[in-house]
């Protein structure tokens, strides 16, 4: 598989006074945006089953997100993102394990991989970077996205990317110290907008996922899913 960025998330419910503590923290507003998201799967689910979540973003293009090697426990969330076509084709060629029918476009594979749009909708985001440690100039940002979806779903994710699987553990740390900064619950799940979007307009579908993830409290998909999904 192609190596992308890791992506360490967390999702939290976002409150009233979210906006207002990042701003006292030092946070800086990017920017707000409204964008339409549309995600693809078989039939039978078969790349959300296998922790695959894939997006076409309005605007942005394709996204594959993919499972973190590590496999995190907790609220957290490490997915590898894959936002070339070539590198997320060849992802979809063995996740649905077909052979290779040529260096393509996703657009082009949607077809004779049997990828149908499973979910389509609006954000309203306001996003915001903050650093940590404001003494250390050279620390990457950690980026906060609070979103509300067309359909009254709100959620807030705090993402640290990072190039290498050694650097994960900091990122966990970062993510967990601003999450109480900023009165998340430790133990806090929120689900993605995409496994909303599932549990209330396809009930069977995000009923096949459950059955996946019966270990967990609920299927953690980004930014969204997201996730996932973001």
């Amino acid at each position: 598989m192609a190596q992308g960025l890791i992506e360490v998330e967390r999702k939290f419910v976002p409150g009233p006074e979210t906006e207002k503590r990042l701003q006292e923290l030092g946070g800086t507003l990017e920017h707000r945006l409204t964008f339409r998201d549309n995600y693809y799967d078989t039939p039978e689910l078969s790349l959300m089953r296998a922790d695959h979540w894939l997006r076409q973003r309005e605007n942005s293009g394709w996204e594959l997100k993919c499972p973190g090697p590590s496999g995190l426990s907790g609220p957290h969330n490490e997915y590898r993102e894959l936002t070339a076509e070539p590198a997320i084709v060849a992802q979809l060629y063995e996740v649905l394990g077909v052979e290779v029918l040529g260096a393509w476009g996703v657009t082009a594979v949607l077809g004779p991989l049997r990828l149908q749009e499973v979910a389509s909708f609006v954000t309203n985001r306001s996003a915001w970077k903050l650093v940590l440690s404001r003494a250390d100039k050279e620390e990457p940002p950690l980026r906060v996205d609070l979103d509300t979806a067309d359909f009254g779903y709100a959620v807030g994710e705090i993402e640290a990317l990072v190039q290498e699987e050694a650097e994960v553990p900091a990122a966990l740390e970062k993510i967990d110290k601003l999450s109480s900064m900023l009165g998340v619950l430790a133990q806090e799940r929120a689900p993605a907008k995409l496994i909303m979007y599932l549990q209330r307009f396809r009930p069977q579908d995000y009923q096949r996922l459950l059955e996946v993830h019966s270990s967990r409290e609920k299927p953690q998909g980004t930014k969204d899913a997201d996730s996932s999904l973001g």
